[in-house]
């Protein structure tokens, strides 16, 4: 069997899909992107392609290494988001020729479904409310939402108290038998979010997820031994080498994104780093089906997992949604909270091709938005 065709789909509402044929017909999907530069890891995953046309699949470990490791210049969220999108359609072709699921091709499940959390909008506390009210009544056991939007490099009592006003009705909302999780989003300084972590502790979240940007992660440490709050991070780290000194410095729950952190291959690898460090994965997935579905492959077969993103009916989305495209929409359908194992081979869903294709003809041109604070200068999104 060798690789014979490699194509990208750039479709709404902010995604690239990849597919890998063979030349027995049998072919993979992956999600390879960066959102907001989708048409970049594109032509990243046309230049890799060159290596692989007439490979064979079945190499996979091999064809990491060299994909990843084979340019004199490595790293960073292109090259590792186009090696991921093709690093899952690789084991999507692996579990399809061994006829098994690649959670079973991992070393087998450890557990019958995975946990998920819903996220919520909304900026004032009433939406919060009436939102999460909704994911309760539909069964969800665990909901995230933004701690803030824009904030000032220094928060007012007043930002603080926001935070925590919208925060404790989510909580109240949710009652004390389920999870309410916190995103920064980077949006923080250190002073910000030595503040914020103190003040939000008294709504008991299952974590709070980036409190600062990765390039302050020198401060992580003082912040972890400060907060009451479990810390995450890791949707902007891209490797083992990245997730080191983050674990080193206490975080309790790592987030790779398995279609930026160099795919199936070194997500699972990162939750064995962190095993040994005694933290959790909780991998960051707000993109589409295909992501989701290699995510899950890694959440089955991992001991330390705590639980999943999905980005069902998530505010990103304009134009398409999780379930547009694909064909049986039941190996992904949430009930009482969990994502159900699925033994079907390969990633175990259904893409439609056809859908896929028709979108790419329209694609897209996604982009996150650019804040500035009240002064004209720069803020964080």
């Amino acid at each position: 069997m060798k690789i014979d065709r490699i194509e990208t789909f750039l479709v709404p509402p902010r995604w690239l899909f990849c597919r890998i044929a063979t030349d027995d017909g049998v072919v993979g999907w992956g999600e390879p992107v960066v959102e907001g530069r989708a048409e970049v890891v594109r032509a990243a995953v046309e230049v890799l392609s060159e290596y692989l046309i007439g490979a064979d699949p079945l190499r996979i470990e091999h064809h990491w290494q060299v994909l990843s490791k084979g340019g004199f210049y490595r790293g960073g969220p292109v090259l590792a988001s186009a090696v991921a999108g093709i690093d899952q359609a690789l084991w999507d072709i692996a579990g399809k020729a061994y006829g098994a699921p690649v959670h079973a091709l991992l070393g087998g499940p450890v557990r019958d479904r995975a946990r998920v959390y819903a996220w919520v909008g909304g900026d004032e506390p009433g939406e919060v409310v009436d939102a999460v009210a909704a994911h309760v009544a539909a069964g969800m056991t665990a909901v995230k939402m933004n701690a803030c939007g824009r904030l000032a490099p220094i928060p007012t009592p007043a930002e603080v108290d926001q935070i925590v006003d919208r925060a404790a009705a989510a909580r109240e909302a949710l009652g004390p038998d389920r999870d309410l999780a916190l995103d920064l989003h980077g949006r923080a300084t250190y002073p910000a979010a030595r503040s914020i972590v103190s003040a939000v502790a008294e709504v008991r979240p299952l974590l709070l997820e980036e409190p600062l940007l990765p390039e302050h992660g020198a401060r992580l440490a003082d912040l972890v031994a400060s907060s009451p709050v479990p810390l995450a991070t890791g949707e902007r780290l891209y490797s083992r080498p990245d997730f080191l000194p983050v674990l080193q410095a206490g975080v309790a729950v790592v987030q790779p994104d398995p279609s930026h952190a160099g795919g199936i291959s070194e997500v699972r690898r990162i939750a064995a780093l962190a095993e040994t460090h005694g933290a959790l994965l909780a991998p960051h997935c707000p993109l589409g089906p295909v992501a989701l579905a290699a995510s899950l492959q890694v959440a089955l077969a991992t001991p330390n997992f705590l639980i999943q993103e999905h980005s069902m009916g998530i505010h990103y989305h304009t134009g398409a949604d999780l379930l547009d495209y694909v064909l049986d929409p039941e190996p992904l359908q949430i009930v009482d909270g969990h994502i159900r194992r699925t033994e079907a081979p390969g990633l175990g869903v259904t893409v439609d091709e056809a859908a896929i294709r028709r979108a790419d003809q329209r694609g897209h041109a996604w982009r996150n938005p650019v804040w500035q604070h009240p002064d004209g200068s720069f803020a964080e999104w």
